[in-house]
Order: C-alpha cells, then sequence, then structure tokens
C-alpha cells in the first residue's frame, strides 16, 4: 500500500463561524483555505463551485477537510471513489470543531490527521476502524519505513484479534511491542518483524523492515526485464525480502537509464543517484573494485559503490557484485529503517519536469492531470500572472516568476532545477505545446547547452485547453470543420513565411484561428489577413474575437469579417475567422451562435474548385 502525501491539504469551509476552525487547522498542519465566491471573505481561495475544487483536489491525491456535513462530502467525493490503495484521507469537521470524522483513507493517514485536527481544537476524533479502536494500531497499515509481505493477510488476522484470538511477537518491532495487543507465546496469530522473507500461514502477517538498498550498474540501453531478473536473483540468492528494499541506487550518469528505474519500479520504491566522486569515496569499504570501471565512469565500483553510499555509515555489504551480461547489481543493508524522510536525504532522485497546460485561466478548464502534475511538485515555473491563476492549487510551493519575453530563461531555469532533482512544474496558459514552452524544451535538449543532469530529467507533458477550443466554445462551434492555427507574431517567424501561410489557408477555405494577432509595435498583419481572407470568402463571415477567456473580465464577440478593426483586438484576445461555409444562429434567449456545419459544400464566391 503506497503512503499518501498529507503536506498541503485543501480545507474547504462555507461560512465565516467554520473559517476560525479552518485556520486553526492550518495553523497546525499547513494548507489552504478555500470558500465559495461570497463567502468566507477571509478564505486563502475562493471558488466558484466549492464542489469542483473539492473534487479535483481529491482527484489530484490531496487530502481534504471539509468543514461541513459529512453528507455534503460524500456526495461531492462519491463519483470520484475508484480505488481506496490510492484515494487521500477525506476528514468532514463539524462547523464548531467539536468532532473530526474520517470518511475516507482511515488507514492512510486519515485517522492520524483527524486525532492531530482533535487535539488542536479540543474536540473529539470519531475513530471508527474496529482495529485502531481496540487495539490501538492498523495492522494493515504498518508505520513509515515498514511494508506488510503478505497484505491479504490481514483482514483474517485482524478478525481472530477482535475474536479473542491471541498473537506472538517473533523478531524485534518496537511499534508492535508498544501496541495494545492480546501477547501470548502460544498466540493462533503470529506477527513477524523480519528483513528476510518467511514462509507464512493464514493467520501470520510478516512485517518487513526497509532495511536495505540494491546497487545497480548497467550499460547504456540494458534491457529492462535482464536488469529486473538480475535484481530479482540477487536478493534470492542475498536471502533479501523484496519488501526489505528501500530503493534502488546508482550513478548519476544512469539517472535517465531506464533499465535502472525498471528496477525501481518493479519493486515500488525510487531510485536515487551519486555522483563519481561520492561512490569513489566508497572504494575502501568495495568488495570488487575494478580500475575498468574507474577508467570509464571515474569510481571504482558502481553496483557496490552505490549501494553502500546509500545505505550510510556502518552499513553491511550483504552481497558483493553480481554480473549478467549487461548489468551489475549488489545489496548493502543499513543499521537503520529507510523512511521516506531519510531517504529524500539520501542521495539525488531523478528530477521531473512537469510541462503543463492550465487553460485560459478559469479553473474548470484545468485538467485533473494537469492539477496532479501540480500538486506532485515542490516548485512552479512560468509568468506571474499564470501562476497567480492556479493560486488555489500551489500553496507551500516555491515559485519562480519570470516576465514575458523571458521564455528561453524561464525553461532553462526549470530545466536546471529539475537537474537538482526536483519535481518542477513548467506552468503554461492554454496548451503547452500549442504556442508555448514544451517545445523549448525539447529545443534547448536538442542544441545543448544544459548541464548533464539537467538532460537526463524526465519530461512529461499534459494537455491543456487552449484558447483555441475555449473561444470556439464560447462562440459555438466554429471548428465543425478543417481549421488551422497561424501565430501573427514575427518574432520568431519570418513575416514573408506568415504571409505564405496566411494566403494558403484563405485559399485552402480553413477556419482559422490568429494567435498573437497584434502587439504594441504589430499593427499591420491582422488587417494584412483581414484584406487577404476578404478576397477568398464573404464580406459577412463571421469572426469572433474572445478576450480573457475564463477570467471575470470575458469578453466574446463576432463581427463580420468586412468590419475587424485592429483597434477591437489585443494581445489577450484570439481571432477566430469563419470558413465559407461557417454560420450564425440566433436561439430564442436572444443568443448569437457561430457554427461551421461538418458536412461541406461548394457555393458561390468560395473560389474553390474555379
Amino acid at each position: 500500500m503506497s503512503r499518501p502525501n498529507l503536506d498541503n491539504p485543501l480545507i474547504a469551509v462555507l461560512s465565516e463561524t467554520g473559517l476560525a476552525v479552518a485556520e486553526k487547522i492550518a495553523g497546525c498542519m499547513g494548507g489552504q483555505t478555500v470558500a465559495p465566491e461570497g463567502r468566507a471573505d477571509g478564505a486563502s481561495q475562493h471558488a466558484e463551485r466549492i464542489g469542483d475544487a473539492i473534487a479535483e483536489a481529491f482527484s489530484a491525491g490531496r487530502p481534504v477537510i471539509g468543514i461541513m456535513a459529512a453528507g455534503s462530502l460524500i456526495r461531492i467525493l462519491a463519483p470520484h471513489l475508484s480505488d481506496k490503495q490510492k484515494e487521500p484521507p477525506v476528514i468532514a469537521v463539524a462547523e464548531d470543531g467539536s468532532s473530526a470524522v474520517p470518511l475516507l483513507g482511515g488507514h492512510r493517514g486519515a485517522n492520524d490527521l483527524a486525532r492531530k485536527i482533535a487535539v488542536a481544537l479540543q474536540g473529539h476524533a470519531a475513530i471508527t476502524t474496529a482495529g485502531d479502536l481496540r487495539f490501538g494500531i492498523a495492522l494493515d497499515a504498518p508505520p513509515d519505513g515498514w511494508a506488510l509481505a503478505d497484505p491479504q493477510n490481514a483482514k483474517p488476522v485482524m478478525a481472530a484479534l477482535l475474536a479473542g484470538e491471541q498473537a506472538r511477537l517473533a523478531g524485534a518491532c518496537s511499534w508492535l511491542e508498544k501496541a495494545d495487543l492480546p501477547v501470548s507465546d502460544e498466540g493462533s496469530v503470529q506477527l513477524i518483524a523480519s528483513d528476510r522473507p518467511q514462509a507464512c500461514g493464514p493467520l501470520d502477517l510478516h512485517y518487513v523492515p526497509k532495511t536495505c538498498v540494491l546497487g545497480m550498474g548497467c550499460e547504456r540501453g540494458c534491457d529492462r526485464q535482464e536488469a529486473i531478473a538480475l535484481a530479482v536473483e540477487t536478493l534470492g540468492i542475498s536471502n533479501v525480502a523484496p519488501q526489505a528494499v528501500a530503493m534502488v541506487a546508482s550513478i548519476d550518469v544512469k539517472a535517465d537509464e531506464a533499465a535502472i528505474h525498471a528496477v525501481a519500479g518493479h519493486f515500488g520504491v525510487p531510485a536515487r543517484f551519486f555522483s563519481a566522486d561520492t561512490l569513489e569515496t566508497e572504494t575502501p569499504r568495495l568488495a570488487t573494485p575494478s580500475d575498468i570501471v574507474f577508467a570509464e565512469v571515474g569510481c571504482h565500483g558502481v553496483a557496490e559503490g552505490a549501494a553502500l553510499a546509500a545505505a550510510g555509515e556502518g552499513a553491511e555489504l550483504v552481497q558483493p557484485k553480481r554480473k549478467s551480461k549487461r548489468a551489475t547489481a549488489a545489496i548493502a543493508r543499513s543499521g537503520h529503517v529507510f523512511t521516506e524522510a531519510t531517504m529524500k536525504k539520501t542521495g539525488r532522485q531523478r528530477g521531473r519536469l512537469f510541462v503543463v497546460g492550465i487553460g485560459p485561466g478559469q479553473e474548470g478548464w484545468r485538467s485533473p492531470e494537469v492539477a496532479r502534475m501540480i500538486g506532485a511538485a515542490s516548485d512552479l515555473v512560468g509568468y506571474s500572472l499564470y501562476l497567480d491563476l492556479i493560486g488555489d492549487i500551489s500553496g507551500g510551493k516555491t515559485r519562480h516568476d519570470f516576465d514575458l519575453g523571458k521564455e528561453e530563461d524561464r525553461v532553462r531555469h526549470a530545466m536546471e532545477l529539475a537537474g537538482t532533482g526536483k519535481d518542477v512544474a513548467l506552468v503554461c496558459s492554454g496548451d503547452a505545446g500549442i504556442y508555448a514552452m514544451a517545445t523549448l524544451v525539447f529545443e534547448l535538449l536538442a542544441k545543448g547547452g544544459l548541464t548533464d543532469a539537467a538532460q537526463r530529467i524526465g519530461i512529461e507533458v499534459s494537455p491543456g485547453i487552449s484558447a483555441l477550443q475555449a473561444a470556439a466554445a464560447r462562440a459555438g462551434a466554429p471548428l465543425g470543420h478543417d481549421f488551422c492555427t497561424i501565430s501573427l507574431s514575427d518574432l520568431l517567424t519570418p513575416w514573408e513565411a506568415i504571409q505564405m501561410r496566411v494566403k494558403a489557408a484563405a485559399e485552402g477555405d480553413f477556419v482559422i484561428s490568429f494567435y498573437n494577432p497584434v502587439s504594441k509595435r504589430r499593427r499591420t498583419q491582422l488587417a494584412y489577413a483581414r484584406d487577404v481572407l476578404l478576397e477568398h470568402r464573404p464580406a459577412d463571415t463571421p469572426v469572433i474575437l474572445a478576450t480573457n477567456l475564463g477570467r471575470p473580465e470575458e469578453k466574446v464577440r463576432v463581427v463580420p469579417l468586412s468590419e475587424l478593426q485592429v483597434d477591437d483586438v489585443d494581445m489577450l484576445t484570439v481571432v477566430i475567422v469563419g470558413s465559407s461555409e461557417t454560420r450564425t444562429i440566433c436561439t430564442g434567449d436572444g443568443r448569437n451562435w457561430v457554427y461551421t456545419p461538418r458536412g461541406y459544400a461548394a457555393k458561390q464566391g468560395t473560389g474553390i474548385g474555379a
């Protein structure tokens, strides 16, 4: 069972009375308060629809604390429940702070959070899970640094203990010894603490301390299955339980090696990396130092050195280096249990760069995947306005603000920051891959000039709702048939190339979305495009002018092509020009809509087929 991230909970509140309670909770455990628009003015954030804000935080894996009725939280989150092994804690707190009720994730942190809230509010934690109530412990959820080797046995073991059976303890385990369990040397239930494999019966639970590090080395492009097979065999030979592996360790030039990450993924643990200089300091402890390895990478051993470096001072080399055709593996046992906190301080993880598009600006247009990535990031990089727009989900994260015009500086900074081992979100408006930063990420990789660490980061690009899509949706359905996008900015594209594309799109009778239509210095390009288009489509062709989409200042207008004026457009405006087939229709409420029929028939004046 993976452990949830309990940092930065969303604390939803519906009233001023509840806000006082919410602020006490935030004061003791962090997080952000969010309230509906027009209520609880002092909340950190306000949402047009509080239910959407709660559901988005839940989908992103954030703990949710609702200062509201339990039934309200249940109804909001019911459509989003899928896998209790992955869902974050959800707690309902009475508006007067008298009770904190864990609704979801009791064994994934909710019970502990509820107790912490109750202490802060001098209230009551309404814990309902049987094991916690009877024994003060959740046998199916061992503490940080321990794993359950046979989780399928947890239910029958708990049932037996609740029915009056007794347990016998095997191995040293302070947290089990401190629990209020019925213990007897003759107990029918056995609770085992060991980092070695055990043969367990149906009433045995094997708790494995995460004490071991699997050091790995491999050739570039090593087959993933070969590396996994070597790792599994090495553990078997060494009599080490797979659950005892706290991490996979290697040299930093392997930070982007797929085989190393495949091994880490196989065991469900993080990968950590060390410089050659750090590994070289481990040479006196190596069992099989190699001058050949030193000549290649600058240290006398990768697998053994990485295992020992991660395991720390006083670690024991349980298994010296073993080799397959293209990989090496070794195991070191530490003198302590690795918790998530200690692992974060060990070596360097492969940094990740999340390139995210947050849409035109409205919270409801932000995808759950984008919210999840922003939630996973420690650092946010972007234009200041874009970072302001995600303030509701970015509390507690380090911001790196850049002005417009500093695009390459912004992207380079994000990549180098990820190269230090951090998870970084590069925040773009609209879709990150449409006239935005995703392309620049790969351009910088292609042309070089980055540090070696920055070149080895993991990259994930998440789609967002583009300004084109948002403008089209606000106006109706103008993209019902073939369309294209053209940027009128000549900062990166020669004006001659832009002219060629405008003419070709006009002759092809595409619906056209113009990005970057005007600026303070560019006042003629849009007029040129209008005049070219008037040569190929009717003067009354609908043109959509959409400004500040998804924001309070949003304005959407429809004008005939012949009346399109440059002064009606600014850099925050998306211009969509219909094809010769695009039409308008007025509904009974007086609303004018724009649409392009899905079927296309040539008509007089199009120039098609001439």
